[in-house]
């Protein structure tokens, strides 16, 4: 009984923050995954209905640099990677999008690298 009232509690917590938020094209939104390994981001553009740019710790160009690295760590070089595909594709800014997570740990790094690397939100 308390699995199903957490997932209540999630999933009312995750419609609250994403009511609130919506992409474009010019300012795409960037939504996070986080498994208890990997971190995966997507940059959406809501009004067209298309995921612009990805990046996650799967991603062929990060797999052999994160090796021995900590969770958070690998989080930093995914908001890199991701404010890199997102300045060659000509986007400046974009909403970040947490989902449910708490604004803390991986998806705090995530969000800073990809702040230190140029991307605004």
């Amino acid at each position: 009984m308390a699995v199903k009232r957490i997932e209540k509690v999630r999933i009312k917590r995750r419609k609250r923050v994403r009511g609130k938020i919506y992409g474009t094209q010019t300012r795409p939104r960037l939504s996070i995954f986080r498994s208890a390994r990997q971190i995966y981001v997507q940059a959406i553009a809501d009004d067209l209905g298309k995921t612009l740019a990805e990046a996650s710790t799967r991603s062929k160009e990060l797999r052999s640099a994160l090796g021995g690295l900590k969770k958070t760590d690998a989080a930093k070089k995914v908001g890199e990677l991701l404010s890199a595909r997102l300045k060659a594709v000509g986007i400046e800014s974009a909403v970040f999008d947490r989902s449910r997570y708490l604004y803390h740990g991986r998806v705090k790094a995530l969000a800073e690298a990809a702040r230190e690397t140029g991307l605004k939100f």
